[in-house]
């Protein structure tokens, strides 16, 4: 059967490409995707199957009913875009200014979309269900995952696979980790609240620029001297502000930031210790702060079967040349809340594009992937939706026989 479903796969090798494109020429960012949810929903009517729209927010989930009864396997594809603006010289260009797919989703998008339609004209020999969850604002925390949990995509959900194509890693290579995979990827603010005054009379001030440099640079102790060696952590100042006249010191600045952990307990100490160093600083020169910690995404957390299963069957399929271990990986994914509600994995698939010019990382104005890289995606999946559920049927027959 699963000779057949790639074999369908190839033959649809072109729409998954014009889907993709026409994606990429027609983004929205995250919570603003109504457009794009609408296409998304209109395809799977078009083909007849059953769709919900509005899950959550912007969310669409359509459910394939199979044949057999079995398992249900739910696979998850985001598809919001990011505000920067698209710098490729490309025919499929991002048309909306400010706005571009820099991170892929409107390749997830055409790889699920894609997926489903051959697996409902193959309904009947399924044995199980598949929920195709198509999610909003997986960039932009409080992101589109939970609020779609809380809306039921995940009810009566047995297991959960996701990908994502990373243009760091070459095509035809599907990397995979058990345990922690992605980051919990946090957010601070800090204001400096000084006393402005003349550029020619610092005496009578209370430099906040000084005073915030001063804390960007201690920030840079907390994982060198204060979090475990063997835990992995960063603190990131990514915005820096104080606008002035150039003769004026600056009476505030705000300084605003990520960090980053696997661990809970070191999730916990750099937001206590990131305070400790702002209200050091402040009161050693006499300054006040107001200080907020916002918390992400929790890290992904892979499930060890179903990772190791995924890394058994990838190495079969067509195309995948190399199945590795991933490195773990600062950046964070709310794919993680489907992992703390049912089991399951999230693995990456090899989209660098061939040219080494146009290969640029994530959300990076001139991003771009290989599209060869949707349908290696496209038939991972396809083998660990169908695997997963043979394997739940071969296993029900054992036990029958052996009763």
């Amino acid at each position: 059967m699963l000779d057949h479903l790639y074999n369908d796969l190839d033959n649809y090798f072109s729409e998954m490409v014009n889907i993709r494109r026409y994606l990429h020429m027609h983004p929205e960012v995250s919570f603003q995707e109504v457009k794009t949810a609408k296409y998304i929903a209109e395809y799977y009517m078009e083909l007849g199957i059953d769709v919900r729209e509005n899950v959550g927010g912007n969310g669409v989930v359509a459910t394939i009913k199979g044949g057999n009864s079995g398992p249900t396997v739910a696979l998850r594809a985001d598809f919001d875009a990011l505000p920067i603006q698209d710098e490729k010289d490309v025919e499929y260009k991002s048309t909306v200014p400010g706005v571009m797919h820099a991170c892929g989703h409107d390749g997830h998008t055409a790889t699920l979309l894609v997926l489903a339609k051959v697996l409902h004209q193959n309904r009947e020999h399924l044995n199980g269900n598949i929920v195709l969850i198509h999610q909003h604002a997986e960039e932009y925390a409080p992101g589109g995952a939970l609020p779609m949990i809380q809306d039921g995509c995940l009810d009566g959900v047995d297991v959960i696979f996701g990908t994502h194509l990373w243009a760091t890693e070459p095509v035809g290579k599907i990397q995979y980790r058990v345990g922690p995979l992605m980051a919990a990827a946090d957010r601070f603010e800090i204001n400096i609240l000084g006393k402005g005054g003349h550029g020619a009379q610092p005496h009578k001030t209370k430099d906040a620029i000084l005073i915030g440099s001063q804390v960007v640079t201690s920030l840079q102790q907390i994982v060198s001297r204060k979090v475990d060696p063997v835990h992995s952590a960063v603190v990131t100042v990514g915005s820096f502000v104080a606008e002035n006249a150039f003769n004026i010191i600056a009476n505030s600045a705000t300084l605003i930031g990520t960090a980053r952990s696997f661990d809970e307990e070191v999730r916990e100490q750099i937001a206590a210790e990131i305070e400790k160093v702002v209200k050091g600083t402040c009161l050693m020169n006499d300054a006040e702060y107001k200080y907020d910690f916002f918390k992400g995404y929790p890290p992904v957390i892979n499930h060890e079967e179903e990772t190791m299963f995924l890394k058994e069957l990838a190495a079969e399929v067509p195309d995948v040349y190399e199945v590795e271990e991933s490195p773990l990986q600062m950046g964070g994914e709310d794919f993680a809340y489907y992992l703390q509600h049912v089991k399951g994995t999230f693995f990456f698939t090899g989209a660098r594009p061939a040219n080494p010019e146009k290969a640029y990382p994530h959300h990076h104005p001139n991003f771009d992937i290989d599209e060869k890289a949707l349908l290696i995606a496209a038939k991972t999946l396809c083998k660990a939706t169908i695997q997963y559920q043979l394997n739940a049927k071969e296993k029900y027959s054992s036990l029958t026989d052996s009763v």
